[in-house]
């Protein structure tokens, strides 16, 4: 416990899943953590179960990630953490289906607004600060009717060890975790029904050797591990965390 005393951490998308529970264990190890999402009352919620300082900023906006760069700047001056967690999955579709509508959704999101995130946070991150980005298993995969939400992904993964690789002289740590399907809500959000949310439960089980979904609370723990000194020789790594479905 407290391995992360008195460092400031932020983490987008903080208002449910991967990011609410990551957010709660980095208070538990002692960090000041700032959160961020769209919806105010969702985040005022997560605020109230975590212990964090909420922040309503939308990830695909720029000018909402500027401000809150400025806001996080004027309030606690530099970072230690940096969690870039948002996304969505959109509506899945097959390649000559996919609407423009879709792609901008979710590229807008997924990538455009976790590269700006990270490019208006790094002037902000202290020497020796830890940049961690949720990517995907699909970042390396090819399944059909997934390729808009799989190339948000692979392009975030890409920029990821770009960013290791120009922020390795200031001791600045970036790695990738990229689960696999992990017990959330985030297909609900995007607007399947119980029946369906049921038929993709079964295929994706029996697509996972170690027939079991992770849970939130197992990416959380990898998140907090990479942004201690356990980690501090460890940048431009890529951690899959999808119980064999890749393989």
């Amino acid at each position: 416990m407290n391995k992360l005393k008195n460092k400031v951490a932020v983490v987008t998308g903080g208002n449910s899943g991967i990011g609410l529970a990551t957010a709660k264990e980095l208070v538990a190890q002692g960090a000041k953590v700032i959160i961020t999402g769209r919806r105010k009352d969702a985040l005022e919620k997560a605020a109230l179960e975590t212990g964090a300082i909420p922040f309503v900023a939308d990830q695909s906006n720029i000018a909402e990630i500027e401000t809150l760069a400025d806001e996080v700047a004027r309030q606690f001056g530099t970072v230690d953490i940096l969690f870039i967690n948002a996304g969505i999955t959109g509506t899945l579709n097959a390649i000559e289906k996919v609407s423009v509508d879709t792609f901008d959704q979710v590229m807008n999101i997924n990538f455009r607004g976790a590269y700006f995130t990270l490019s208006k946070f790094i002037p902000l991150l202290n020497d020796a600060a830890s940049v961690v980005i949720l990517s995907s298993n699909t970042s390396i995969m090819h399944n059909p009717n997934s390729s808009v939400y799989q190339a948000s992904k692979a392009a975030l993964s890409s920029v990821a060890k770009t960013a290791a690789a120009e922020l390795a002289s200031r001791r600045i740590r970036v790695n990738t975790i990229s689960p696999g399907p992990i017990k959330t809500d985030i297909l609900a959000k995007a607007g399947y029904d119980e029946e369906a949310l049921k038929n993709i439960d079964v295929q994706v089980m029996n697509s996972i050797p170690l027939k079991t979904k992770g849970h939130a609370e197992d990416v959380a723990k990898m998140v907090t591990y990479f942004c201690g000194d356990e980690a501090g020789f460890i940048t431009g790594a890529e951690l899959i965390m999808d119980g064999g479905m890749s393989l």
